[in-house]
């Protein structure tokens, strides 16, 4: 399980960069305990998680996006095990709200959040193996999942055929034989194979008597026994059974290891020495040839270190000669294009002055004046004589009346 408090950079070690991996795989045992396989992975049509999938490392290729929104969807269904309920996120739903939801039911839950919610944004790292952690330990909560003591597989011992002779013995029988004392049966009308089994065959003899009558000798003939011991040679047959699990193995082939690493590291020691020694000699030899090399180089050293800072000198100059160069080709350019102005203005007013056109229209212009002025001057006269007839004929009109009013009396009387 993971603690709560493993996060505290001050208390870590230089290996704390790499507890996310240790981390992400326990998150991967946990959820393929979750079975998360079927109502997950098969449910969204996903792929299966690697190993380090939320483990975030510059050699390892990422994906933000992805990774971002498989956590949303992992870390949903972890809480909604868990026994909350929880909507699953959408993939276009805001992820600072997801990623505040999923805080605050890992807060419910009793978990420690230390760091900022950004951190979860980037979709891998360590706080996003730490969030699925603390979820999926609470899913197992809920399912009463218990870590049960691991069951070793028995190692069966390949069988070694063995001959069913009586001649063949093993190691060990003969040991507790020779130690321990205890006899080899052998039925009386048997005949031994061995001066070993006659030994023994003798030795039980002599137990089944309690009080033996004589001492017993071998009457034996030397030249039989060998013939004997050439005939049974070929069936005496000891196999040693070795245990790969015995411990005394490991510590001879321990001393054994360190016998060679011993001589071998003697060899190699004056190997190494000579070529620490060579390469001392070498390393001397080119800093010596490299001091000479400096010493005879030193005036050329000073020509180039002085021709270095007059070419940077003439850089600098060339830059500001090359600034005004700019502004003068910038006012040439304007002062020539206000000249193209002029100049067109000039041809436009020559053009004007030596073409005839507009002294004929001006030409024209006046004769249609003088038609105009002669029409309107004798419209003038008509509105004139018709102003004067009209005046006339009033004043007659007048003059008429006014001789009409003047009648004498008498003349009317007459009438």
């Amino acid at each position: 399980m993971v603690d709560d408090n493993r996060r505290g950079d001050d208390e870590r070690g230089p290996g704390a960069a790499y507890q996310m991996f240790v981390v992400m795989e326990d998150l991967l045992d946990k959820l393929k305990l979750l079975d998360y396989e079927e109502e997950v992975l098969a449910k969204h049509n996903m792929k299966a998680l690697s190993r380090h999938y939320f483990a975030s490392s510059a050699y390892m290729p990422s994906n933000p996006g992805e990774q971002f929104f498989m956590f949303t969807i992992i870390a949903s269904w972890l809480i909604n095990a868990a026994g909350r309920p929880f909507e699953q996120p959408q993939e276009y739903d805001d992820p600072n709200a997801t990623v505040s939801n999923i805080l605050s039911q890992l807060r419910a839950f009793g978990g420690l959040v230390d760091f900022p919610p950004s951190k979860l944004k980037a979709g891998s790292g360590e706080h996003v193996c730490y969030v699925l952690d603390r979820l999926a330990e609470e899913a197992l909560k809920e399912r009463v999942f218990s870590w049960r003591r691991p069951n070793y597989p028995t190692e069966e011992m390949e069988e070694e055929s063995v001959m069913e002779d009586d001649a063949e013995l093993t190691l060990s029988k003969v040991e507790e034989e020779m130690t321990v004392g205890i006899p080899i049966e052998v039925s009386p009308g048997d005949r031994p194979i061995c001066i070993y089994c006659t030994r023994h065959f003798l030795k039980y003899e002599a137990r089944l008597s309690s009080k033996p009558d004589n001492i017993l000798e071998s009457n034996m003939d030397a030249a039989e026994w060998n013939l004997e011991v050439e005939r049974v040679l070929p069936q005496l047959k000891v196999t040693i059974r070795t245990d790969h699990k015995d411990w005394r193995i490991h510590v001879d082939q321990m001393h054994q290891h360190k016998d060679g690493i011993k001589s071998s590291l003697k060899e190699a020691k004056g190997y190494l020495d000579k070529l620490q020694e060579e390469i001392g000699k070498t390393l001397e030899k080119v800093g010596s040839r490299e001091k000479y090399i400096n010493n005879q180089l030193e005036h050329l050293i000073q020509d180039y270190r002085s021709a270095q800072s007059k070419l940077s000198e003439a850089r600098e100059c060339y830059q500001q000669g090359s600034g005004g160069v700019t502004e003068r080709t910038r006012v040439l350019a304007e002062i020539t294009e206000e000249l193209e102005k002029v100049k067109q203005e000039m041809e436009e007013k020559g053009s004007s002055m030596s073409d005839g056109a507009p002294v004929v229209k001006i030409k024209q212009s006046l004769t249609k004046l003088k038609q105009e002025i002669v029409q309107m001057d004798i419209r003038i006269g008509v509105v004139e004589h018709t102003l004067l007839q009209a005046k006339l004929k009033e004043k007659s009109n007048m003059t008429r009346d006014m001789h009409a009013t003047n009648i004498p009396e008498p003349a009317i009387g007459a009438y």
